[in-house]
């Protein structure tokens, strides 16, 4: 166990240094997992919604999934376990400590408009990523600016963090906690306590966390990235975004 989490140190450490993060910050008393279980509430529980949430209640969160029609996630539910249990959205934003949004990009003002209030000082996980064909011309804004900057303006007052939308539901549910070197999963964020948090949920997912550095950098992993969806260790990583 203590050679685990001196792993995990070590990466937050390290991806701090590199994301400009001041060293004291980067040095936490103790990561989320220590800290026990975390109420993480799931806003779009399709397929990664669904694969990430899975990974977080095997590891001992407690997870509400969330839909609009919540009676459809019987299954995902009870994949879960006792931990989980399926709600809406405006549950999902009050219930988590920690939220991940994992709707179709197209859809995130709308829940910034309807649940951004009730997400207000929270941690919030962004994973979707624009498409123009599906999303319109707002996609091609995103892209242009970057997700991490325009997400930021549609989730205004929350604790913002681009992650997991470098990876599809496919590589959650297929090579989480595989033997080293595991894929890594890049991180960017203002706040210096959600990359902390984040980085951890990224271990317990199964997965190693790869700290870029504030929203402004998500572009550099944004989709359309020669990094997007490559698999990549999280060596390979911090080589391919000179991060090293």
């Amino acid at each position: 166990m203590t050679s685990h989490v001196s792993r995990r140190d070590f990466i937050v450490t390290a991806g701090a240094a590199a994301a400009g993060l001041s060293l004291a910050a980067a040095l936490p008393e103790r990561l989320a997992a220590a800290r026990g279980s975390m109420r993480i509430g799931i806003i779009g529980s399709g397929a990664m919604g669904g694969a990430t949430g899975l990974q977080w209640a095997r590891a001992g969160h407690e997870i509400l999934f969330s839909s609009r029609n919540p009676q459809e996630l019987t299954e995902l539910v009870g994949a879960a376990g006792s931990r989980a249990r399926a709600g809406y959205p405006q549950e999902a934003a009050e219930f988590g400590q920690v939220v991940l949004i994992a709707v179709p990009y197209g859809a995130l003002p709308q829940v910034g408009r309807d649940y951004a209030a009730l997400m207000a000082g929270k941690i919030v996980i962004d994973c979707g990523n624009p498409r123009a064909d599906r999303d319109g011309p707002m996609a091609d804004d995103a892209i242009a600016r970057g997700t991490g900057v325009a997400s930021a303006e549609y989730l205004p007052g929350v604790r913002l963090v681009r992650a997991f939308n470098c990876m599809s539901a496919q590589q959650m549910e297929r090579e989480a906690h595989r033997p080293d070197p595991k894929i890594g999963v890049p991180i960017a964020a203002d706040d210096a306590e959600a990359v902390r948090v984040t980085a951890e949920l990224v271990v317990d997912s199964g997965f190693d966390p790869v700290i870029v550095g504030p929203l402004s950098r998500a572009r550099e992993f944004d989709r359309g990235t020669p990094v997007y969806v490559r698999g990549l260790t999280a060596a390979q990583l911090r080589e391919a975004l000179r991060l090293d």
